[in-house]
């Protein structure tokens, strides 16, 4: 019976001690239970404070990798100095060859040829030296005021053996006159025989440039050449004018500048007939702040340039200011020939039209790859080394004073090769680039304007770019930093028409102050009779007569 008590007594004991250890347990796992759901609420807010942190310092590299390559491009732009160091089958069909994108063999070698001649060539070319500034001699023509300086002390006991002349160039500020035409009046005298005559006779009045208008065709020349060959506004000039003693209203000046454009506005049709009859055209547009009197504010207009290569004539053409397809497809309405523009989508109309060939800028291309030298300095490398051996076949072939069919055959030699070569280095180099990527739209609009580029080669008169129209609209881009804007579009209307004629004038390198004032003399005469050609009053024709 003991042993029994003592049994249950023993049991009861385990199984109070069990409970226990059960309840502690179950405490334990309680404690436990909130010490891990604490540490893994720390745990995500953790994770999320490192997300976000990540997500901050990805940005903030992103921002500085566009930072760095905004900063690069304006270092390049403008405090580095420009330089054209970078200018780094069948020929007459340019497309890409149908045999792959892999540069065959027999290509490779005409490539390598054409690199081995332009390198034989530069070689053979002797180092050119600086030449030393020269002072030339002060013209003979200019007046002379003489100015004798003697030595102190001198008296009969010296005799002069002879005199040491300088010649310093001195200035006055600009004369205005006045021309006087005096016609003097003669009456008949009396006879006795009746004669058909009138009883007064007087000469008459040689043609002026504006009628009612006291202004010389002189005058009228210097007002329009210092505002848009020279930059002055006519606010600077009334200044000027006033200096020297003569005051003029601005209202004035204004009305003979716009008289002078009204006179002057039918010879530059005529220039724009002659430009577009041409076979070999330039086209390049620019802006120009017009004035928009329902905003009250300026507004960014275009101005359209047409230039013509053989003749060397510029016309410039203002449309309401618009950069619309439709501008210059009206603009180069009949034209037949070859047309060269960068890489602007309204030219594009030009590319599918019959009798029209439509020609690329390598300029344009360099640029984009100059601009992407600081992200893909290797792949930017590459493609200005090869445009640049196109630049030196040009250089050779101008050097060595070729005609245009030697420049011509030349081009098929040598530059068709390197340009074979350069358009599938571009298709397989392009799938290793970002697209959005600076050195990617390089490639892209490469690429994508090859058959315009490529086609230069066709033609010895061809050039290699639109450098030559981008430096006929560089006087534009220097005026409206001067005058700012053109008040409305009238304004720019007759810009571009004194534009025209003067951007004619340094073409045929024509003093723009002699032409102007003879044909401001003349146009009236041309302009009241139609038997006269005004294309004869062009300054290429002018300066030939």
């Amino acid at each position: 019976m003991s042993q029994n008590t003592d049994n249950e007594k023993l049991i009861q004991q385990l199984l109070q001690e069990r409970d226990e250890m059960y309840c502690e347990l179950s405490r334990l796992r309680q404690a436990d239970d909130g010490y891990l759901e604490v540490l893994k609420a720390q745990n995500t807010e953790q994770e999320a404070l490192i997300n976000k942190q990540k997500a901050r310092l990805q940005k903030q590299e992103e921002q500085l990798n566009k930072m760095a390559d905004q900063l690069a491009w304006y270092r390049r732009r403008f405090w580095k100095a420009s330089s054209e160091r970078y200018i780094p089958s069948d020929p007459n069909q340019r497309k890409i060859d149908f045999d792959g994108l892999d540069l065959l063999p027999e290509e490779e070698n005409l490539a390598q040829d054409a690199d081995k001649e332009l390198l034989a060539y530069k070689r053979k070319q002797p180092q050119k030296q600086k030449k030393k500034p020269v002072r030339l001699p002060l013209p003979e023509d200019l007046r002379r005021e003489e100015e004798t300086i003697e030595p102190e002390g001198i008296d009969d006991n010296w005799t002069r053996i002879g005199e040491e002349v300088t010649e310093v160039l001195e200035h006055k500020p600009g004369e205005l006159y006045v021309r006087r035409i005096i016609r003097p009046k003669y009456a008949a005298k009396p006879t006795q025989q009746e004669q058909e005559v009138p009883a007064v006779q007087i000469a008459s009045l040689p043609p002026l440039p504006l009628p009612r208008s006291n202004a010389g065709a002189s005058l009228l020349a210097e007002l329009l050449i210092n505002k848009y060959q020279h930059h002055l506004p006519f606010h600077r000039q009334i200044t000027i004018f006033k200096q020297i003693g003569v005051s003029l209203p601005a209202s004035t000046i204004n009305g003979w500048f716009q008289g002078s454009c009204d006179l002057l506005r039918a010879l530059y049709f005529r220039l724009r007939e002659v430009v577009i009859k041409s076979d070999y055209i330039q086209v390049d547009e620019s802006t120009v702040p017009v004035v928009n009197n329902e905003k009250n504010k300026t507004v960014k207009a275009y101005l359209w340039m047409v230039r013509s290569v053989m003749k060397n004539l510029v016309f410039f053409h203002y449309d309401k200011g618009s950069r619309a397809q439709k501008v210059v497809v009206g603009l180069l309405h009949g034209f037949q020939g070859a047309i060269q523009t960068d890489g602007y989508e309204a030219y594009s109309i030009y590319e599918q039209k019959k009798g029209v060939l439509l020609l690329g800028c390598w300029a344009h291309a360099r640029r984009k790859f100059e601009e992407s030298l600081a992200e893909d300095k290797a792949g930017a490398g590459y493609a200005l080394a090869q445009i640049a051996k196109l630049y030196q076949v040009e250089t050779m072939a101008t050097e060595q004073d070729m005609d245009n069919m030697q420049r011509a055959e030349l081009r098929k030699r040598l530059a068709y090769p390197i340009m074979v070569a350069f358009e599938k280095w571009i298709v397989n180099y392009y799938p290793k680039v970002l697209p959005k990527s600076k050195m990617g739209r390089a490639l892209s609009y490469t690429y994508s304007l090859f058959h315009r580029l490529s086609r230069y080669h066709l033609d010895g008169r061809y050039k290699i770019d639109n450098n030559l129209a981008e430096n006929a609209i560089r006087p534009l881009a220097l005026g409206r930093k001067n005058y700012l804007f053109c008040g409305n579009h009238d304004a720019a209307e007759n810009a571009a028409v004194i534009y025209s004629l003067l951007g004619c004038c340094k073409a045929a390198d024509v003093n723009p102050r002699e032409w102007l004032t003879d044909v401001l003399t003349k146009i009236p005469v041309y302009n009241n009779d139609y038997s006269l050609d005004l294309a004869d009053l062009l300054p290429h024709n002018w300066k030939n007569s």
